[in-house]
C-alpha cells in the first residue's frame, strides 16, 4: 500500500476504482424529441424527502449538452444481463437506441426497459463538478425488479455479485 498527492490523477482514478458502483445509462431527449443516452457509474440517492438522486456527466460528452438543456432524464440501473449495453452506450457515436428496447413515461424520455431499476426524473439541479456536471433529479416514478442482479464497475472492468 502506498501513498501519493491527489494531484497524481492516474493513483487518484486508481484509488476511487476500489469503489464499487452500479452501472446506470443515464437518457433524456433533444431538442427534436430523439433519444439521447449515456453509460455513468456516478450515481446516488440523495434525498427521500424530497425524493432525489443525482447522477455526474463528463463536460466531454457529446450528449451533455441535450442533459443541460433537458428538464427530465432517467437513470436505468442495468443488471448482469445488461453488459453490452454498458458497452454500447459508453461508446461514442454509437446507434445506441437501434437495437435497445425502450419505453417513454410520463416525461416521455427514455426508459431502457427490462432493467433492474428506472427512475423518471425532473431536473431539481445542476451544478459544477469539475470535469463533470452534477443533475439533481426529483424522481417522478420509479420501477424496480428484483429477479436480477446488478451489474457492477470496480477497477475498471464490468463485475458481477458472487454468493457464497
Amino acid at each position: 500500500m502506498s501513498e501519493t498527492d491527489a494531484t497524481d490523477s492516474r493513483t487518484l482514478r486508481n484509488a476511487l476504482g476500489c469503489f464499487g458502483t452500479g452501472v446506470t445509462v443515464v437518457t433524456t431527449l433533444d431538442k427534436d424529441g430523439g433519444p439521447v443516452g449515456l453509460t455513468a457509474n456516478s450515481f446516488t440517492s440523495v434525498s427521500l424527502d424530497p425524493e432525489l438522486l443525482l447522477v455526474c456527466l463528463s463536460r466531454q460528452s457529446n450528449s451533455l449538452r441535450h442533459f443541460t438543456a433537458s428538464n427530465h432524464f432517467a437513470v436505468n440501473v442495468l443488471h448482469i444481463g445488461q453488459k453490452k449495453t454498458a458497452q454500447l452506450f459508453a461508446t461514442p457515436g454509437a446507434p445506441r437506441f437501434q437495437d435497445t428496447p425502450w419505453e417513454a413515461w410520463h416525461a416521455g424520455v427514455p426508459i431502457l426497459s427490462d432493467s433492474l431499476a428506472n427512475f423518471e426524473c425532473a431536473k431539481y439541479a445542476e451544478y459544477d463538478g469539475g470535469d463533470h456536471v452534477i443533475l439533481v433529479g426529483r424522481v417522478l416514478r420509479v420501477r424496480h425488479d428484483h429477479d436480477y442482479d446488478p451489474l457492477l464497475y470496480y477497477r475498471g472492468a464490468y463485475r458481477e455479485l458472487h454468493f457464497d
